[in-house]
């Protein structure tokens, strides 16, 4: 943060160190100038929500069905999964897929291919059958219930720090994605803040290159300052909102995230 409101020439030589130093918004200023930027945040907070909320309806029940016991089938359905976290079938079977299903250039592209991660249902699955009591069960079902209204009315309930880890871990992923959006999207109105961002700094870098081959010398000197306030001010700008929600979810995030994947 001091770095992006600082002077860069204070920031390269060292004398900047803790505090803000000849304090400047040019980085900020110059990332703002462009009018896509707020499309690329309104892209970027709707594929992390309707992505987290799609991680979890595919997460939350494969857990719950995968830590119970008499899952017929379980042994072989959990060896199928785990074989994905080693073998992978890469990016251009991958795109083959995504564009035989016709996503290509749209929102789902950036949501549904990514759907769930195994290492994440193993730990809300760890979650479950530690810290929900197998009895609690077993007595709503003697009292007729069924597994759909166990898992809705006692499971999700009693289950709120693995959700809100796995909320966090979601749609971290998703806001810092931009290589999907770099593979499958070709419209700008669809693409996420990552990537506007990222075509900043690369125009940035360009015209720093092209001003040092011309030798523009006094010239190159001011671009290249300001390159690098458009540098640190591209770090606050892409993590802010995360910086400001994780303080609310920490609690819960150090409770599940402890149980979920240590205790046994």
């Amino acid at each position: 943060i001091s770095a992006s409101i600082s002077d860069p020439s204070y920031v390269n030589s060292g004398e900047m160190w803790l505090l803000p130093k000849g304090i400047t918004l040019e980085g900020y200023r110059r990332i703002f100038q462009s009018k896509e930027i707020l499309i690329g945040y309104r892209n970027t907070i709707f594929y992390t929500v309707l992505g987290t909320l799609i991680n979890l309806a595919v997460t939350l029940p494969c857990a719950y069905a995968l830590s119970r016991t008499d899952l017929i089938g379980r042994n072989i359905i959990m060896g199928l999964f785990v074989f994905t976290m080693f073998f992978d079938g890469g990016l251009i079977p991958t795109y083959l897929l995504v564009r035989d299903l016709g996503m290509i250039n749209t929102i789902w592209a950036m949501v549904l291919p990514n759907a769930a991660s195994m290492w994440n249902i193993i730990v809300t699955m760890t979650f479950f059958r530690v810290n929900i009591p197998q009895g609690l069960e077993e007595a709503a079902e003697i009292d007729g219930a069924s597994d759909i209204r166990i898992f809705f009315q006692i499971i999700i309930p009693l289950s709120a720090p693995i959700i809100a880890v796995m909320a966090l871990f979601y749609g971290v992923g998703h806001w810092n994605q931009f290589f999907g959006a770099l593979i499958y999207l070709q419209d700008r109105a669809l693409w996420p803040l990552q990537l506007f961002l990222r075509e900043i700094l690369i125009q940035q870098k360009m015209m720093t290159e092209l001003m040092q081959q011309r030798g523009v010398v006094e010239a190159l000197q001011e671009h290249a300052r300001i390159a690098d306030s458009i540098k640190y001010a591209i770090m606050i700008v892409s993590s802010a909102p995360l910086l400001i929600i994780y303080p609310f979810l920490q609690r819960f995030f150090v409770k599940g995230i402890m149980i979920g994947s240590l205790k046994e």
